[in-house]
């Protein structure tokens, strides 16, 4: 089957927890933060609550408002709650990788909602199998359940310390106990989290949007290394020391996050924006009108407009309201199903020179298809602007990727891709370009454009390293 969403680089997950004490019907409060995360995960949606010490969760695969009702929600009472949507494919086939992951055991019950992927994941589960934990599911998270009970701490937070020790990768995550809601981010930062304030409590999530969605008001990004507790009411954090250097990843301004959301203090919509800008100034050509593919690449191709001074036009419709979409791979279906989620007004392309601006292109079959669908409606000449490099590299931290081998860039130079996708010109942004459209400052991993990964770096000692579920 053929999956347009696999022409995108697709983040894995999106997290929401709540802690209002006087609220028992936080369920369907995190219900509209989720909405506003949807764009992270498609395949499966949950919600757990805490009430009177007892930890209750609702899961299935399909969007939000596929797996909840006002019925479904009303029966999740509680003043403690985490939600999750998930872009993790063996959803569909092991029903206990649908988040949140809930597990009892001696000292009560945890659930568990986790964003990102861990290099190490394979040493620490064989840790784990040799010292009597049985899993159900191939998630991250009942990993990271299992780390927390053979650790038998007393304190949770001092078991979830020790993981940020241990854990090496890209992540985030949040764990509901019986009494409070425990938020880390990993050393490095590559995969967000936020905290913001509601009446009454706090709310911690992957993106600032969904703090707005549920009427919050952001105070800051959860630090890289950093442990968030809720409970009560109150708010406390703990820096575990493991933080080693800043590293958003840097897809998250490109394509991942919403444009009304703010990760580490750089505005998505602004950073598009500038790339586009730009990307104007790098590679600049003569056209009648600058066109950006939605959503991702709408902020983009006005910031082009802008820096082009050719008049931008909103030529490109998208239909918001065709979910997933699985064709059968032969060419005239895939131009179909295109056409079905993007479709360009003919009326406003005839005759035109076009630059067409989008976020990225990863296999180019998409992109192939959109521009063969301009030529149709009319097109003179179509120029290709991608507002970022070339995507070279997989990664391991929580992005859903094809292999380097089934990349578009590693086929073939950039001057063979335009002929093959069917553009007049190609031109992508440069890695200064991007770096500067981020404020110009250090902080970001860019291991998929340059195979510069920071984890990298260390990961490689400290798995052989691995002996008895410790570093030494």
């Amino acid at each position: 089957m053929y999956d347009f969403g696999k022409d995108k680089l697709k983040e894995e997950c999106g997290i929401i927890a709540m802690s209002v004490p006087n609220d028992k019907n936080l369920a369907k409060t995190a219900y509209f933060g989720l909405n506003a995360l949807q764009h992270r995960g498609q395949m499966s949606s949950g919600i757990a609550v805490l009430n009177d010490g007892n930890i209750s969760c609702y899961k299935d695969f399909g969007l939000v408002t596929e797996v909840f009702n006002d019925n479904i929600l009303s029966l999740l009472k509680g003043n403690l709650c985490l939600g999750h949507v998930s872009q993790d494919q063996n959803a569909t086939v092991f029903s206990n990788n649908a988040q949140p992951f809930v597990v009892n055991y001696s000292k009560g019950s945890l659930a568990i909602a986790f964003n990102g992927g861990i290099r190490n994941r394979n040493a620490i589960k064989a840790y784990l199998e040799k010292n009597g934990s049985v899993f159900s599911s191939t998630s991250d998270s009942e990993i990271i359940a299992h780390s927390i009970i053979q650790a038998n701490n007393e304190n949770i937070v001092d078991s979830i310390r020790y993981l940020l020790k241990t854990f090496v990768g890209g992540y985030a995550l949040a764990v509901l106990t019986q009494d409070s809601i425990i938020a880390a981010r990993d050393q490095y930062g590559i995969r967000p989290l936020c905290i913001g304030k509601v009446d009454g409590g706090y709310v911690i999530a992957s993106e600032s949007c969904a703090i707005d969605l549920v009427g919050g008001d952001f105070i800051r990004d959860v630090m890289p290394g950093e442990i968030v507790i809720l409970k009560d009411g109150e708010i406390k954090n703990y820096e575990t020391q493991t933080r080693i250097k800043k590293a958003s990843c840097v897809f998250e301004y490109i394509y991942f996050a919403r444009p009304d959301s703010t990760i580490d203090d750089v505005n998505v919509y602004e950073a598009r924006a500038k790339s586009g800008k730009i990307l104007a100034k790098e590679h600049p050509t003569d056209a009648d009108i600058v066109i950006g593919v939605p959503d991702s690449g709408t902020p983009s191709g006005i910031g082009y407009a802008e820096g082009s001074k050719i008049p931008y036009c909103g030529a490109l419709i998208k239909n918001k309201y065709t979910g997933r979409t699985f064709v059968e791979p032969s060419k005239d279906k895939r131009e179909m199903s295109l056409k079905i989620k993007l479709n360009p007004i003919k009326k406003l392309i005839d005759g035109k020179r076009v630059v067409l601006v989008d976020d990225s292109i990863v296999r180019g079959t998409t992109m192939k298809s959109l521009i063969s669908n301009f030529r149709n409606a009319g097109a003179k000449e179509v120029h290709l602007r991608i507002t970022c490099p070339p995507v070279y590299n997989s990664c391991d931290f929580g992005v859903i990727a094809p292999s380097g081998s089934a990349l578009i860039a590693n086929v073939m130079p950039i001057e063979e891709m335009a002929e093959s996708l069917g553009a007049d010109s190609l031109g992508f942004l440069s890695l200064e370009g991007l770096i500067e459209s981020l404020k110009g400052r250090d902080g970001f991993c860019t291991g998929c454009l340059n195979g510069k990964y920071p984890v990298f770096e260390t990961t490689n000692v400290l798995l052989s390293k691995f002996s008895g579920g410790k570093y030494e």
